[in-house]
């Protein structure tokens, strides 16, 4: 039988195990057995040992960056964002970030992967990948931001004009403006259970345009933001696109299955029908 578990702490109620019962079910695999395990951090590292008994695990807060020295090595995605989500055991425990893949394809089903000006929402720690994400793709980034964050918006627009010189500018929300391709909110306004709220005004969105828009958050499923987005002619989708998609990208490295599009695309409506 394969064994696969999520690990954190604390872990109260997640998606993980219906998500990738339901992979494991498409990819044909019988044998399997997927857990939860909550361990503080103090017991991470004497719990490794027993952890490389499984054939994979997924790892969520607080341990994406402390489990990073106990791996044999990375693969690129963890080096970029010095954050592993994903282990696969086998003669080598090798750690991997798969929320930039599934970002990316995220996007791409979006139809926003050829997005040439792109406006971001925040800039924290899953906004800062996006952010790098989308300069390496080729598009021209603006980063709106709470006038709080600007010092980060400020060092986060410097360190991607090291990877692509002047592919990136930061503005406060309320001046966010102009036409985008895509615009990404990777800010927590709107998230259940403060679901009437939205990181952009109704004035900032009366000078705003878009053909495509992702919120990252995925509870509630459809945001204040994503349906406003959707009355100014935008095609949007919500986060649990990218919670699916990068549970995807685990099985592709633990096991090698692969996915038809539309077989993912009822799973992310099915899990946003238990939020």
């Amino acid at each position: 039988m394969k064994r696969y578990a999520l690990i954190g702490h604390p872990i109260g109620h997640t998606l993980s195990p219906p998500i990738h019962k339901r992979l494991f079910e498409l990819a044909g695999i019988d044998g399997f057995e997927y857990t939860v395990k909550d361990i503080p951090p103090e017991e991470l590292e004497s719990n490794f040992a027993e952890l490389k008994e499984l054939d994979g695990f997924n790892i969520t807060i607080p341990h994406k960056i402390n489990i990073i020295k106990m791996c044999d090595r990375l693969d690129k995605s963890a080096e970029r964002y010095h954050s592993v989500n994903c282990i696969s055991v086998g003669e080598e425990a090798v750690g991997y970030n798969t929320d930039c893949v599934g970002f990316n394809r995220t996007v791409s089903m979006l139809g926003a992967d050829k997005a040439q000006k792109v406006m971001l929402l925040g800039c924290g720690g899953v906004g800062r990948m996006a952010a790098i994400e989308t300069v390496l793709g080729g598009a021209k980034l603006t980063v709106a931001v709470r006038k709080e964050d600007l010092p980060i918006a400020k060092a986060l627009c410097e360190e991607l004009d090291l990877l692509k010189p002047d592919s990136a500018e930061y503005c406060l929300l309320q001046d966010a403006k102009g036409d985008h391709d895509l615009i990404v909110n990777a800010t927590p306004v709107g998230m259940s259970p403060n679901v009437n709220a939205s990181p952009l005004s109704e004035s900032a969105l009366q000078g705003i345009r878009t053909s495509c828009f992702f919120d990252l958050i995925y509870n509630p499923g459809e945001t204040l933001l994503m349906r406003l987005m959707k009355e100014k002619g935008a095609k949007v989708c919500g986060g649990m696109n990218m919670l699916v998609w990068q549970a995807v990208a685990a099985h592709e490295i633990w096991d090698g299955s692969e996915y038809e599009e539309r077989d993912i695309v009822r799973l992310v409506k099915d899990m946003e029908e238990l939020v």
